[in-house]
């Protein structure tokens, strides 16, 4: 069975490139745009790996995210954000709450070995997307 994994963005094209890429994969990918639809997606079928932005329109990623993961505190979340934050903020404040932090900018290559690393799987075969 292919793994779960929930895409968070209010940016329609990184959502949709995600899902793109991840299918390819051979991962399972359902999308959502805002807190309340990754909540609605994750009460019906839970997934294996979260992947959010930090800034959405109308929410709060660090709010979501709490609600999210008290639904399913297993669940690693990968925050996938454009915001630069200063290191100690994310040592201290940031790291209590997500499994990992990247940057939108980083490559997708380095973004699909992540995720392999949070799903537990071998990231030494992984080759460029």
């Amino acid at each position: 069975m292919k793994k779960h994994i929930l895409c968070i963005d209010d940016e329609a094209p990184i959502r949709e490139l995600l899902r793109e890429i991840l299918i390819l994969k051979g991962y399972r990918v359902s999308i959502a745009a805002s807190a309340v639809e990754a909540k609605l997606i994750m009460e019906q079928d839970l997934p294996q790996l979260i992947i959010t932005d930090l800034q959405l329109d109308n929410d709060d990623g660090l709010v979501m995210i709490n609600k999210l993961k008290q639904l399913a505190p297993e669940v690693p979340v990968l925050l996938l954000t454009g915001v630069a934050f200063d290191p100690i903020i994310i040592l201290d404040t940031i790291r209590k709450q997500v499994s990992s932090y990247m940057n939108k900018t980083d490559s997708l290559l380095d973004v699909v070995k992540e995720i392999r690393r949070l799903l537990g799987e071998d990231v030494s075969d992984t080759l460029p997307a």
